[in-house]
């Protein structure tokens, strides 16, 4: 179920993205999905941006990126925490002390 949440929550960011630099930015569909699975995959841009509305895009788009890479590690991590919780027999009570 982690890993439906976590694909949904990629596949968003990368529309969100490609619609973005598509609009604002006026690259191609493909230039728009290049750039913006580079930005979510923390590896940069690839093409200059052409103006001053792009460039602002691009930055709020990359610490969107940012964030939507720390959620999506919770969401996988979460499971796996859990199930160690339980094997060590860790409840909230010893968490509080």
């Amino acid at each position: 179920m982690s890993v439906l949440v976590a694909a949904s929550l990629i596949f968003v960011a990368l529309c969100i993205g490609v619609i973005g630099y598509h609009y604002v930015a006026g690259f191609d569909w493909i230039d728009s999905v290049l750039e913006a699975s580079m930005i979510l995959g923390g590896m940069g841009p690839i093409n200059m941006l052409p103006n001053p509305e792009a460039k602002l895009f691009a930055a709020g788009y990359a610490l969107f990126s940012g964030l939507v890479f720390i959620a999506i590690m919770g969401i996988m991590l979460a499971p796996v925490t859990h199930r160690m919780l339980h094997k060590f027999h860790i409840d909230e009570g010893d968490l509080r002390r």
